[in-house]
């Protein structure tokens, strides 16, 4: 086993995060990796883009679930702490609704409690107990079963939750969406709305989610990280230590066909023409890339196709280094809309930008006090600083593209929006990089730019994204439209599932074999502990 192991060739496509891992864990579990990549860089959706001389974070701006690479260092010989520097954010984030009404909610659940009591009154205050705690129990429930196993089933779910599990999930009621359980559980639809937007963080619409989704308030409470050298940073340390446990990178090639032959993987030809042979392929590229023929024809029954209304969320993007006043910007940032329905009618039904969005701001350079370096030249306001703002918007970039007025109407409706909430943002065309639907496309072929593969719609939606072996023998899958989902530390899950699934066939004549990623939660625990 151990000489077939050293004779194993391995080519991973892709070098975003879950490409990233499955590269890394294999080359330490001894096969021969190589990993192409078109871009210059690794990274993937974690991209920065040059704005004015500034390196903008215009992809994932959130790091969360830390066990999750405190584990994948691990496995790799090291620790995330010798190659990445963290600072945990004491404000998760801040929200706006118009003029000074504000909400902050924090690290620490006791301060978030009384921030709402102050808000919306002690009931809610107790509401937002209650929620928390369902929130980590259907966190809990679905760590093991779901998050770090392979290929869930509804009857594999029932078996490994039990009759305990089980209650807690029909505790949410019978096929409830999140907006409704939401609506059980608070009564000031400001509220519902602050927490239905964790079904935007996979691409989703609150009033079509699964109450499932209500876990990522325990994601947050676990902690929220500020990666120093932004979210690129996570994507060069796992590159760099990849090439050190013996990966062959090769950035700037792309692939342009998975080869077939004999109905199994058997290797890639890239762009130039050179053709890499391989006992296994790993794709960390958008499934539908498969489904579309784009990688070879052969490779189309790799996974169903997805059809353009089961998209997730695309976005319009807005990256900046500019001057603001008026508004107390932290890291993260949140502008609510007055009519939240009428965004994900206008986005999911309509197939349009939404006439008033919901807008997101990561203010880069600031910290929990909404200030900017002392050593870079002053306070607020005082210097133009690194923002991204994202508006949610159709995945219909591979359509007629956008008219410029729709483009100039949106930007106008959703600075206006931030305005009235207090922020003025100095936009000007020097300063401000837009990325459209479209641009997403052209990032991300055959997705129409939707950023989270599949939308998580319906009580059945959480099974529908494809597991990490593939219908092609030897064609593994990785990234944010596979199982368990979008977001960088799932994202990360799924390259560590794809490894160990590839792993797990070469230890066995059966594709059968289910894999299941121990660890999770006792891990998960004390690392929230040691940092608090």
């Amino acid at each position: 086993m151990a000489e077939a192991l050293r004779t194993h060739r391995v080519v991973v496509v892709g070098a975003g995060v879950a490409g990233l891992v499955s590269a890394l864990l294999l080359a330490c579990r001894g096969l021969q990796v190589t990993l192409v990549e078109r871009a210059e860089m690794p990274g993937g959706k974690m991209r920065q883009v040059m704005v004015d001389g500034a390196a903008v974070d215009s992809g994932p701006t959130v790091f969360t679930m830390r066990w999750v690479f405190d584990q994948i260092f691990e496995a790799a010989g090291s620790s995330l702490g010798e190659q990445l520097r963290l600072q945990p954010l004491g404000v998760l984030a801040r929200h706006a609704w118009g003029g000074d009404t504000r909400l902050d909610l924090f690290a620490d659940a006791a301060r978030s409690a009384e921030a709402i009591g102050e808000f919306a009154g002690p009931h809610e205050a107790r509401r937002f107990g209650q929620f928390c705690a369902q929130a980590k129990r259907v966190y809990d429930t679905l760590e093991g079963p779901y998050i770090r196993s392979e290929r869930p089933t509804l009857m594999s779910m029932a078996r490994d939750l039990g009759p305990s599990g089980l209650g807690v999930l029909g505790g949410l009621g019978p096929f409830a969406s999140l907006w409704q359980s939401l609506s059980r559980h608070f009564h000031d639809p400001r509220l519902q709305q602050l927490f239905g937007r964790y079904a935007t963080y996979c691409g989703s619409s609150p009033f079509a989610a699964p109450a499932t989704l209500m876990l990522v308030a325990q994601v947050e409470m676990d902690g929220v990280w500020a990666v120093e050298g932004g979210m690129l940073a996570v994507a060069a340390a796992l590159a760099d230590l990849a090439q050190r446990r013996g990966v062959q990178l090769r950035f700037g090639q792309g692939c342009d066909e998975v080869l077939v032959r004999g109905g199994r993987a058997c290797g890639v030809r890239l762009a130039g023409g050179e053709c890499i042979e391989a006992d296994s392929v790993v794709f960390n590229g958008d499934a539908a890339a498969l489904a579309q023929g784009l990688l070879g024809p052969q490779c189309r029954p790799a996974v169903p196709a997805v059809p353009a209304a089961g998209r997730s969320l695309s976005a319009m993007t807005w990256s900046m280094h500019a001057r603001t006043e008026g508004f107390p910007l932290v890291r993260h940032n949140v502008f609510f809309n007055s009519d939240y329905a009428s965004e994900f009618k206008d986005i999911f039904e309509r197939h349009r930008l939404p006439r008033e969005g919901t807008v997101y701001v990561c203010a880069q350079d600031r910290d929990d006090n909404a200030q900017l370096p002392h050593d870079a030249g002053g306070s607020q306001g005082s210097r133009p600083e690194r923002l991204l703002c994202l508006v949610n918007a159709p995945a219909t970039g591979d359509q007629t593209p956008l008219d410029p007025t729709e483009i100039d109407t949106c930007e106008r409706t959703h600075f206006a929006l931030m305005q009235r909430c207090g922020l003025t943002i100095d936009r000007q065309p020097h300063n401000t990089v837009l990325t459209t639907p479209a641009g997403f496309h052209r990032l991300f072929p055959a997705t129409g730019g939707a950023l989270y593969g599949q939308a998580s719609h319906g009580w059945m939606g959480p099974f529908s994204r494809p597991a990490a072996a593939s219908r092609v023998p030897g064609l593994y899958l990785a990234g944010g439209s596979v199982h368990p989902g979008p977001g960088v530390p799932m994202a990360a899950m799924s390259g560590r599932l794809a490894a160990e699934t590839l792993m797990a066939h070469l230890d066995s004549t059966s594709r059968s074999r289910r894999v299941h990623i121990s660890g999770g939660t006792s891990t998960r625990s004390a690392t929230t502990d040691s940092m608090r």
